[in-house]
């Protein structure tokens, strides 16, 4: 999105003139905004501030929904599954192209753990972020209605694996969360909550550095978090986590943040790759020994001038990401004109993290800040990091909000099942009872009359009757 941003602002006339052409293929006709994430779990950001709509920002690019399957660089054409494909029976679409700027970023790098595929979820989507917060609060209905211990404190129990950033920021805000959220509930205090992070490394946020690495180990167990380091997660099969040092706890959250990988369409191409599987590329962020392919972000392996030792790489990191992006437009656009190209140089300056609401680190410029202050540079880079300033108005006016009425506490976890109320609504009445419609077209005769004596009627019941058992319209 943001090669694309800048490549309609340099190639203005050629786009006027119809010389040029810039067609997107995505996925998603949006680009999340991943640092935000933790804070729309958090319900601090509505999760549609989170996102950039692709046709707002890039009227002048062609916007093509879909998922590229393969890219064959010697005939210049790539393959690209579309969202009608499957209902027009025609095959994938064959998009031909001039240059080819390939940064599909990664996806979670998933381990062959026992259990895993069928109880964890991931944290680098926006619907991952918005599920996990539903589940945690649903997770918590559970434990307050529920009669069975066992199945309170599996409710109560929420494992977190893997020590990075997303891993950390997600269990810090999610923890900070459900810490208020206690306060509504009359049975379920927040010691009741049990979290835990598990980490393979004997250090978590490396990209803070050592010192605050170690201050947030002792900020998050400060906070009856269960900071497990040099530990791995062995299996989670039937809701039960166990972990490398013979701990189990039996749990229906399992939320998983330990590492990520490319990609899979950079296997299905005929670039080059390196042994992990990204994108070989040169300090003009071209991909090595091929022409007219260009790269950047989390897919490209591209090298660190700035570095002192030789063959050191640019972590894959948004920091990186979004300044490749603007040197890899300028390049593009420089190869069209005739002009020289430039290499992409950017040294590090440093990483912030945020712990929960008012709560952070931050290693800036050399610089060691924790608490408030760096929870409020965090706020501050990322609000400026933010793309449009529609985008950075309605997240800051949404954190004013914030800080002067109470959190959202609702739990929309019907919306990941939109049809199930209807359904239930329209499914045929039980075995022995027939169903007539009556002058209102509702359910006639599906269930006897019944008056105070005959019990309680269940939400089948209810349903085929068109409405509650008070009479009123049935709400979420």
């Amino acid at each position: 999105m943001y090669t694309a941003l800048h490549l309609q602002r340099l190639l203005r006339t050629e786009l006027r003139s119809g010389s040029a052409e810039i067609v997107v293929v995505t996925p998603d006709p949006y680009m999340t905004y991943q640092p935000f994430l933790p804070e729309a779990a958090a319900g601090n950001i509505s999760p549609r501030h989170v996102v950039v709509p692709l046709r707002r920002v890039l009227p002048a690019c062609r916007i093509v929904i879909g998922e590229a399957k393969a890219v064959d660089h010697a005939k210049r054409t790539a393959t690209i599954d579309t969202l009608a494909s499957e209902e027009e029976g025609a095959g994938a679409l064959q998009i031909s192209y001039d240059e080819l700027v390939l940064a599909p970023g990664s996806i979670s790098r998933a381990l062959p753990v026992p259990g895993l595929a069928d109880y964890a979820i991931g944290f680098k989507t926006v619907e991952e972020a918005i599920g996990l917060r539903n589940h945690v609060i649903e997770q918590m209905d559970i434990a307050s209605s529920t009669r069975d211990p066992a199945i309170r404190d599996a409710a109560l129990t929420f494992v977190f694996v893997g020590g990075g950033y997303a891993g950390v920021e997600a269990l810090g805000e999610l923890e900070d969360m459900a810490r208020y959220t206690a306060r509504y509930y009359h049975n379920i205090k927040p010691e009741d909550l049990k979290w835990v992070l598990v980490e393979a490394t004997d250090r978590i946020l490396p990209e803070v550095g050592v010192d605050m690495g170690r201050y947030t180990v002792r900020e998050l167990r400060a906070r009856n978090i269960d900071v497990r380091l040099e530990t791995r997660l062995e299996s989670c099969v039937d809701r039960v986590a166990v972990l490398s040092d013979g701990s189990r706890f039996p749990t229906r959250t399992v939320v998983w943040t330990a590492g990520v990988k490319p990609a899979p369409v950079l296997g299905a191409t005929d670039l080059p790759l390196d042994e992990r599987g990204r994108l070989v590329c040169t300090a003009r962020l071209t991909v090595q020994g091929v022409e007219h392919a260009w790269s950047a972000g989390d897919a490209a392996a591209v090298p660190d001038v700035t570095a002192h030792l030789p063959g050191r790489e640019c972590a894959p990191n948004a920091q990186h990401a979004v300044r490749q992006a603007k040197v890899l437009a300028e390049n593009l656009a420089a190869s069209l004109q005739g002009r020289p190209l430039k290499e992409y140089a950017h040294k590090y300056v440093g990483s912030v993290a945020s712990l929960g609401l008012h709560k952070g680190v931050a290693h800036v410029y050399g610089r060691k800040l924790k608490g408030y202050p760096a929870w409020f540079m965090h706020r501050t880079y990322h609000l400026s990091r933010v793309p449009t300033f529609n985008r950075k108005a309605r997240v800051l006016a949404e954190w004013t909000l914030a800080g002067l009425f109470k959190r959202e506490i609702v739990s929309l976890g019907s919306l990941e099942h939109p049809r199930a109320e209807f359904e239930l609504a329209a499914a045929p009445p039980p075995p022995g009872k027939t169903a007539r419609s009556g002058p209102g077209g509702g359910a006639e005769g599906a269930v006897p009359d019944t008056g105070p004596a005959a019990g309680p009627r269940s939400a089948a019941d209810e349903a085929a009757e068109g409405g509650t058992a008070d009479g009123g319209p049935k709400s979420d």
